[in-house]
Protein backbone atom coordinates (compact mmCIF):
# COMPACT_ATOMS: atom_id res chain seq x y z
CA UNK A 1 0.00 0.00 0.00
CA UNK A 2 0.95 3.64 -1.06
CA UNK A 3 1.16 5.59 2.00
CA UNK A 4 3.07 8.60 0.75
CA UNK A 5 1.02 12.23 1.57
CA UNK A 6 -0.31 14.22 -0.65
CA UNK A 7 1.64 17.41 -1.62
CA UNK A 8 -1.48 19.67 -0.19
CA UNK A 9 -0.56 20.84 3.62
CA UNK A 10 -3.20 20.11 6.21
CA UNK A 11 -5.16 22.98 7.06
CA UNK A 12 -3.45 25.58 9.57
CA UNK A 13 -0.57 24.41 8.46
CA UNK A 14 2.02 24.85 5.51
CA UNK A 15 4.34 27.53 5.95
CA UNK A 16 2.37 30.74 5.05
CA UNK A 17 3.94 32.41 8.70
CA UNK A 18 7.08 32.66 9.51
CA UNK A 19 7.08 32.32 13.12
CA UNK A 20 10.53 34.40 13.72
CA UNK A 21 11.21 32.94 16.85
CA UNK A 22 14.44 34.78 17.24
CA UNK A 23 12.62 37.97 17.10
CA UNK A 24 10.72 37.01 20.57
CA UNK A 25 13.26 38.23 22.18
CA UNK A 26 14.22 41.57 20.37
CA UNK A 27 12.75 43.97 22.71
CA UNK A 28 13.48 46.78 20.68
CA UNK A 29 12.48 45.51 17.27
CA UNK A 30 9.00 44.10 19.43
CA UNK A 31 8.32 47.98 20.29
CA UNK A 32 9.01 49.41 16.72
CA UNK A 33 6.81 46.43 14.70
CA UNK A 34 4.11 46.49 17.70
CA UNK A 35 3.91 50.27 17.36
CA UNK A 36 4.12 50.30 13.53
CA UNK A 37 1.36 51.58 11.19
CA UNK A 38 2.17 48.81 8.66
CA UNK A 39 1.77 45.91 11.34
CA UNK A 40 -1.56 43.95 11.79
CA UNK A 41 -3.38 42.77 14.58
CA UNK A 42 -5.86 39.88 15.13
CA UNK A 43 -8.13 40.24 17.72
CA UNK A 44 -9.74 37.52 20.44
CA UNK A 45 -12.38 38.30 23.06
CA UNK A 46 -13.49 35.30 25.29
CA UNK A 47 -12.26 32.34 22.98
CA UNK A 48 -13.57 33.89 19.75
CA UNK A 49 -11.82 35.21 16.96
CA UNK A 50 -12.77 38.98 14.91
CA UNK A 51 -14.00 38.22 10.87
CA UNK A 52 -15.42 39.53 8.11
CA UNK A 53 -17.40 38.67 5.66
CA UNK A 54 -19.29 35.82 6.72
CA UNK A 55 -19.58 34.28 2.97
CA UNK A 56 -16.17 34.49 2.47
CA UNK A 57 -14.21 35.37 6.06
CA UNK A 58 -11.34 36.70 6.56
CA UNK A 59 -9.31 38.05 9.84
CA UNK A 60 -10.22 41.16 10.61
CA UNK A 61 -6.65 42.76 10.62
CA UNK A 62 -6.42 45.91 12.22
CA UNK A 63 -3.23 48.25 13.09
CA UNK A 64 -1.89 48.58 15.89
CA UNK A 65 -4.17 50.38 18.79
CA UNK A 66 -2.38 49.19 21.76
CA UNK A 67 0.29 47.56 22.94
CA UNK A 68 0.10 43.85 21.72
CA UNK A 69 -0.33 40.93 23.66
CA UNK A 70 1.71 38.01 21.07
CA UNK A 71 3.67 38.44 18.56
CA UNK A 72 2.60 35.87 15.70
CA UNK A 73 5.24 35.87 13.46
CA UNK A 74 5.88 37.45 9.90
CA UNK A 75 4.36 36.99 6.26
CA UNK A 76 5.05 38.63 3.23
CA UNK A 77 7.25 41.20 5.23
CA UNK A 78 4.02 41.95 7.09
CA UNK A 79 4.88 41.31 11.02
CA UNK A 80 1.34 39.95 12.87
CA UNK A 81 0.39 40.57 16.45
CA UNK A 82 -2.37 39.43 18.41
CA UNK A 83 -4.85 41.25 20.90
CA UNK A 84 -7.12 39.34 23.58
CA UNK A 85 -9.12 42.09 24.16
CA UNK A 86 -11.42 39.97 26.95
CA UNK A 87 -12.70 42.69 29.67
CA UNK A 88 -11.73 45.82 28.22
CA UNK A 89 -12.90 48.53 25.59
CA UNK A 90 -13.10 47.48 22.64
CA UNK A 91 -11.30 49.11 19.74
CA UNK A 92 -13.28 51.82 17.21
CA UNK A 93 -15.59 50.32 14.62
CA UNK A 94 -15.82 46.73 16.67
CA UNK A 95 -18.23 45.32 17.94
CA UNK A 96 -19.04 42.59 20.47
CA UNK A 97 -21.75 40.24 17.46
CA UNK A 98 -18.76 40.74 14.90
CA UNK A 99 -16.33 38.19 17.30
CA UNK A 100 -17.60 34.38 16.34
CA UNK A 101 -16.05 30.68 17.24
CA UNK A 102 -13.19 29.82 15.34
CA UNK A 103 -14.62 26.41 14.90
CA UNK A 104 -17.68 27.73 13.27
CA UNK A 105 -15.19 29.58 10.15
CA UNK A 106 -11.79 27.91 9.86
CA UNK A 107 -12.59 25.22 7.21
CA UNK A 108 -13.83 28.75 5.20
CA UNK A 109 -10.77 31.25 6.06
CA UNK A 110 -7.30 31.33 3.71
CA UNK A 111 -4.43 29.64 4.99
CA UNK A 112 -2.68 32.53 6.79
CA UNK A 113 -5.75 33.72 8.19
CA UNK A 114 -6.48 30.19 9.67
CA UNK A 115 -2.92 29.96 10.89
CA UNK A 116 -2.99 33.10 12.82
CA UNK A 117 -5.95 32.98 14.65
CA UNK A 118 -5.35 29.49 15.28
CA UNK A 119 -2.44 29.93 16.74
CA UNK A 120 -3.68 33.18 18.84
CA UNK A 121 -6.38 30.90 19.87
CA UNK A 122 -4.32 28.33 21.40
CA UNK A 123 -1.60 30.93 23.61
CA UNK A 124 -3.96 32.57 25.19
CA UNK A 125 -6.36 29.48 25.90
CA UNK A 126 -2.90 28.50 27.61
CA UNK A 127 -2.44 31.53 29.11
CA UNK A 128 -5.88 31.84 30.45
CA UNK A 129 -5.90 28.24 32.79
CA UNK A 130 -1.96 29.52 33.48
CA UNK A 131 -2.66 32.17 35.51
CA UNK A 132 -0.61 30.91 38.31
CA UNK A 133 2.83 29.01 38.65
CA UNK A 134 2.16 25.19 39.62
CA UNK A 135 5.37 25.04 41.53
CA UNK A 136 4.91 28.00 44.05
CA UNK A 137 1.98 29.74 43.22
CA UNK A 138 2.97 33.30 42.62
CA UNK A 139 1.33 35.09 39.67
CA UNK A 140 2.53 34.69 35.94
CA UNK A 141 3.47 37.65 33.43
CA UNK A 142 4.19 37.07 29.78
CA UNK A 143 7.73 37.33 28.16
CA UNK A 144 9.30 36.53 24.92
CA UNK A 145 7.08 38.53 22.99
CA UNK A 146 3.82 36.45 24.75
CA UNK A 147 5.40 32.77 23.98
CA UNK A 148 6.84 32.37 27.37
CA UNK A 149 5.35 33.10 31.00
CA UNK A 150 7.34 33.67 33.68
CA UNK A 151 6.37 33.21 37.37
CA UNK A 152 7.01 36.84 39.58
CA UNK A 153 8.09 35.25 42.61
CA UNK A 154 10.22 32.25 41.84
CA UNK A 155 11.18 32.90 37.99
CA UNK A 156 10.60 29.52 36.59
CA UNK A 157 9.65 30.10 33.04
CA UNK A 158 6.82 28.10 31.48
CA UNK A 159 6.02 27.48 28.05
CA UNK A 160 2.73 26.21 25.76
CA UNK A 161 1.52 22.90 26.39
CA UNK A 162 0.62 20.94 23.44
CA UNK A 163 -1.49 17.91 24.03
CA UNK A 164 -0.07 14.76 21.53
CA UNK A 165 -2.66 13.32 19.75
CA UNK A 166 -2.93 10.19 17.54
CA UNK A 167 -5.88 10.03 15.13
CA UNK A 168 -5.34 6.85 12.57
CA UNK A 169 -7.58 5.47 9.51
CA UNK A 170 -7.54 1.51 10.58
CA UNK A 171 -8.19 -0.36 7.15
CA UNK A 172 -8.22 -4.05 6.02
CA UNK A 173 -8.24 -4.92 2.22
CA UNK A 174 -11.11 -2.75 0.94
CA UNK A 175 -12.77 -1.63 4.13
CA UNK A 176 -12.23 1.00 6.44
CA UNK A 177 -12.79 1.18 9.99
CA UNK A 178 -14.82 4.36 10.74
CA UNK A 179 -17.08 5.41 14.14
CA UNK A 180 -19.30 7.63 15.50
CA UNK A 181 -18.34 9.23 19.18
CA UNK A 182 -20.86 10.46 21.38
CA UNK A 183 -19.75 13.64 21.29
CA UNK A 184 -21.24 13.74 17.37
CA UNK A 185 -24.60 15.17 16.87
CA UNK A 186 -26.94 12.53 16.20
CA UNK A 187 -28.48 14.88 13.34
CA UNK A 188 -25.60 14.62 11.10
CA UNK A 189 -25.20 10.77 11.51
CA UNK A 190 -21.52 11.14 11.22
CA UNK A 191 -18.77 8.51 11.04
CA UNK A 192 -15.27 9.22 11.19
CA UNK A 193 -11.79 8.01 12.04
CA UNK A 194 -10.78 6.83 15.65
CA UNK A 195 -8.03 9.18 17.72
CA UNK A 196 -7.29 9.62 21.22
CA UNK A 197 -4.14 10.93 23.85
CA UNK A 198 -0.75 9.76 24.05
CA UNK A 199 -0.24 7.99 27.27
CA UNK A 200 2.94 9.23 29.13
CA UNK A 201 5.89 6.97 28.04
CA UNK A 202 4.25 5.64 24.96
CA UNK A 203 4.68 5.59 21.68
CA UNK A 204 2.85 7.08 18.78
CA UNK A 205 2.67 3.54 17.21
CA UNK A 206 1.66 2.08 20.09
CA UNK A 207 -0.93 4.73 21.43
CA UNK A 208 -2.76 4.35 17.63
CA UNK A 209 -2.90 0.33 18.33
CA UNK A 210 -3.97 0.67 22.00
CA UNK A 211 -6.72 3.35 20.67
CA UNK A 212 -8.01 1.32 18.17
CA UNK A 213 -8.38 -1.85 20.21
CA UNK A 214 -9.96 0.11 23.27
CA UNK A 215 -12.47 1.54 20.99
CA UNK A 216 -13.64 -0.75 18.43
CA UNK A 217 -11.82 -4.31 19.82
CA UNK A 218 -10.22 -4.32 16.51
CA UNK A 219 -6.56 -5.42 16.25
CA UNK A 220 -3.75 -3.17 14.61
CA UNK A 221 -0.29 -4.53 12.88
CA UNK A 222 1.82 -2.44 10.92
CA UNK A 223 1.21 1.84 11.33
CA UNK A 224 2.14 3.94 8.71
CA UNK A 225 2.78 7.94 9.43
CA UNK A 226 0.78 10.07 7.50
CA UNK A 227 1.26 14.19 8.28
CA UNK A 228 -0.16 15.72 11.31
CA UNK A 229 -1.96 19.34 12.05
CA UNK A 230 -2.17 21.74 15.05
CA UNK A 231 -5.99 21.64 15.90
CA UNK A 232 -6.68 24.75 18.62
CA UNK A 233 -9.50 22.60 20.24
CA UNK A 234 -8.40 23.55 22.60
CA UNK A 235 -5.06 22.68 22.10
CA UNK A 236 -3.75 19.71 20.02
CA UNK A 237 -1.19 17.98 17.80
CA UNK A 238 -3.10 15.90 15.41
CA UNK A 239 -0.63 13.16 14.63
CA UNK A 240 -2.03 11.39 11.48
CA UNK A 241 -1.45 7.71 10.41
CA UNK A 242 -3.39 4.50 8.44
CA UNK A 243 -3.09 1.72 10.11
CA UNK A 244 -3.42 -2.48 8.81
CA UNK A 245 -5.78 -4.05 10.46
CA UNK A 246 -5.26 -7.44 11.77
CA UNK A 247 -8.80 -8.57 12.85
CA UNK A 248 -12.26 -7.79 11.99
CA UNK A 249 -14.84 -8.24 14.91
CA UNK A 250 -16.02 -5.03 16.13
CA UNK A 251 -16.45 -5.12 20.14
CA UNK A 252 -17.62 -1.75 21.11
CA UNK A 253 -16.68 0.46 23.74
CA UNK A 254 -20.02 2.02 24.13
CA UNK A 255 -18.91 4.70 26.99
CA UNK A 256 -16.92 6.57 24.24
CA UNK A 257 -17.80 4.69 21.14
CA UNK A 258 -22.18 5.25 19.38
CA UNK A 259 -20.94 3.50 16.64
CA UNK A 260 -18.41 1.72 14.34
CA UNK A 261 -18.35 -0.12 11.21
CA UNK A 262 -16.66 -1.15 8.53
CA UNK A 263 -17.06 0.64 5.00
CA UNK A 264 -16.01 0.04 1.66
CA UNK A 265 -14.85 2.59 -0.58
CA UNK A 266 -17.71 2.84 -2.46
CA UNK A 267 -19.94 3.32 0.17
CA UNK A 268 -17.76 6.00 1.12
CA UNK A 269 -17.74 7.88 -1.51
CA UNK A 270 -21.61 7.48 -2.06
CA UNK A 271 -21.70 8.40 1.95
CA UNK A 272 -24.36 10.98 1.44
CA UNK A 273 -26.25 9.07 -0.46
CA UNK A 274 -26.43 6.24 1.66
CA UNK A 275 -26.96 8.74 4.85
CA UNK A 276 -24.27 9.38 6.87
CA UNK A 277 -21.39 11.92 7.04
CA UNK A 278 -17.88 12.83 7.04
CA UNK A 279 -15.74 14.74 8.76
CA UNK A 280 -14.92 18.48 7.82
CA UNK A 281 -12.74 19.06 4.59
CA UNK A 282 -10.27 20.98 7.01
CA UNK A 283 -9.75 17.82 8.90
CA UNK A 284 -6.87 15.41 9.10
CA UNK A 285 -9.25 13.14 9.78
CA UNK A 286 -11.02 13.66 6.33
CA UNK A 287 -7.70 14.26 4.62
CA UNK A 288 -7.17 10.62 5.94
CA UNK A 289 -10.05 9.19 4.55
CA UNK A 290 -9.45 10.93 0.81
CA UNK A 291 -5.94 10.26 0.39
CA UNK A 292 -7.29 6.01 1.31
CA UNK A 293 -9.77 6.55 -0.98
CA UNK A 294 -7.57 7.67 -3.67
CA UNK A 295 -4.74 4.94 -2.76
CA UNK A 296 -7.96 2.73 -4.67
CA UNK A 297 -8.41 4.19 -7.57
Amino acid sequence: MDFTMKNQPNHYSGGALDRAAQLREDADWQERAGGDAASRVVLLHDGQVLVEDNEAPRARLLAPFRRPDLFLGLAEGIAYFACDVTGEALPDGVALEDFVPLRGVNALLPELDATLLATARGIFNWRRAHKFCPLCGGAMQPARAGWVLACAACGTEHFPRTDSAVIMLATRGDQALLGQSHRFPLEKNMYSTLAGFVEPGESLEDAVRREVFEETGVRVGAVHYHSSQPWPFPASLMLGFQAEAVSEQIVLQEDEMRDARWFSRAEIRDHAALGFGLPGHDSIARRLIEDWLAQGG
